[in-house]
Formats: structure tokens, C-alpha cells, sequence
């Protein structure tokens, strides 16, 4: 309920100003969508569980670049070094498969609708209204800056998660299983769409990072959306949760990377 409220918020807003025509941002967007009931916690529960297992390794890789290179901005030689260091999908990816199925066979209708708006938004509108949420209670530069640095951020992770899916290759499990996803073609020998890492999970680890660790009293229901996000992907087999996991790790370095070089977070509070 609290994150629809959040979300449902800017709709009554565009309604009362008619500002959602030709306008858009991300805001007007959602206010021109609001979101379905999205999935109850007990159905994301896991895909929490599983996000919040990769933020030691994280940790561990943050203080590996941190100890070579400082707290300094280096974007390129980040990027470059993080790509090299990140993991390749395990071989136990496609032993996933039977999660996918179960979820494929419990579908239901308000379930699609559900991971239809998550994937529509979920990989960066929603991010960027809540850095917008947050600059409407911050002084004017510093609400300028922290929609701008969720701005790089996002760019980052897709970055560096498009890079890691060209080089590994790994498919997505309506790929190797199309009636995963009848509303998909799928062409004899076709690979990709490429699914590790989760793009969508990158982008929601690294935006709660940052957002969540500036403005702690948020994180919660930071976490809440990056679990629905996550989930949804999993839900309409786009991803295995291997894919999950990747993604939050990804987002997780990103993440700490932009806390440590643009707003002074030093790399032992992390983790």
C-alpha cells in the first residue's frame, strides 16, 4: 500500500494541474499509468532475500577498487575494471529453469498486469521519481545534483549490464523455452535477448544504493519496489533468478562506486 501511495501520489497531482499533457518526464508518466496492484510481499519475499545476499560480495569488490584507486571519479577506468572483475554466469543457470516454469504455470491475470508496469517502469521512471520525490525536500542545488547522479547512474548500470550480456551470451529462459512467452516470437537459433545480467535488477540495486543511503528514512520502501521489480522479471520469464542475483550485484557496486566518489561515503561503511 505504501508504495502504491507513492506512486498513485503524482496521478492526483496531473489530474489537478493538466500537466501530463506533452509532458515526458518520468513523473508524467507514471502519472499517466499509475500502477496495478503490484505483488504481495509474500510472493517477492524470496527475490528480497536473495538481493540482500549479494551485498557482501559487493562490499568485498568496492574495497578491492578502493584500495587500488581511492574515493576518486574515474567513470572509464571503473567501468573497465568492473567489467573485468565481474562474475560469468554460473553453469547452474539453467537448473533454474523449473522456478521459471512454476511461476509461467501460476500466472495470472493481475500478476502480468502487474509485471507489464514494473517492466515498463521498472528500469528507470520509477527510479528517477523518486529522485525527483527527493529533490522536492532538499535545498535547490542539492535536489539539482541528486537527480543528476541518479541520472549517471542509471546510465552506468545499463552500460555495464548491456556489455556483460554481449560477452556472455546467456539467454533468457522464454529464449530456450519459448512457451514461456507466447506473445514472443522466438527464430531457430536465436540467443538473445540476453538476460545475464538482470539490467532491470542492476538498475533498482544500484538507484536504492544511492537514493536509499542519502535518504535512509526512504530505503525501506526502496527495497520494497526493488523486490517487485525484480520479481516481475522472473515472473514473465525474462530472467532466472541467477540473472536476479547478478543484476543486484552489478547494482550493488555501481551503487557504493557513486557513494564513495560523489558524496564522500567512506568505503568501510558499506556492506
Amino acid at each position: 500500500m505504501a508504495i502504491l501511495a507513492g506512486l498513485v501520489g503524482p496521478t492526483v497531482w496531473a489530474k489537478v494541474t493538466g500537466t501530463t499533457s506533452g509532458n515526458t518526464s518520468a513523473k508524467d508518466r507514471i502519472a499517466a499509468a499509475p500502477p496495478p496492484l503490484l505483488f504481495a510481499a509474500s510472493q517477492v519475499a524470496t527475490t528480497a532475500t536473495d538481493v540482500a545476499a549479494q551485498h557482501q560480495q559487493a562490499s568485498e569488490l568496492i574495497a578491492s577498487w578502493a584500495s587500488a584507486h581511492g574515493t576518486r571519479t574515474d567513470d572509464k577506468a571503473f567501468v573497465a575494471w568492473l567489467e573485468q572483475v565481474f562474475p560469468a554466469p554460473p553453469p547452474s543457470l539453467a537448473s533454474e529453469m523449473p522456478t521459471v516454469v512454476a511461476l509461467d504455470r501460476a500466472r495470472t491475470a493481475p500478476g502480468v498486469a502487474a509485471a507489464t508496469w514494473l517492466e515498463t517502469y521498472g528500469k528507470k521512471d520509477i527510479w528517477k521519481l523518486y529522485a525527483h520525490d527527493q529533490k522536492e525536500v532538499l535545498d535547490p542545488s542539492t535536489g539539482k545534483d541528486r537527480k543528476a547522479e541518479e541520472k549517471a547512474v542509471l546510465k552506468m548500470s545499463k552500460q555495464v549490464a548491456d556489455d556483460l550480456g554481449t560477452r556472455y551470451g546467456s539467454s533468457a529462459p522464454y529464449v530456450r523455452m519459448p512457451s514461456l512467452r507466447k506473445d514472443h516470437t522466438v527464430t531457430s537459433g536465436q540467443k538473445c535477448p540476453c538476460s545475464y545480467p538482470s539490467r532491470h535488477a542492476a538498475a533498482a540495486a544500484a538507484s536504492r544504493t544511492v537514493l536509499g543511503t542519502l535518504m535512509p528514512d526512504r530505503v525501506a520502501q526502496y527495497r520494497a519496489m526493488e523486490s517487485q521489480v525484480d520479481y516481475s522479471r522472473v515472473y514473465m520469464a525474462g530472467h532466472f533468478p541467477g540473472d536476479i542475483r547478478a543484476g543486484a550485484l552489478l547494482g550493488d557496486v555501481i551503487g557504493d562506486y557513486f557513494l564513495i566518489t560523489r558524496n564522500d561515503v567512506a568505503p568501510s561503511r558499506l556492506g
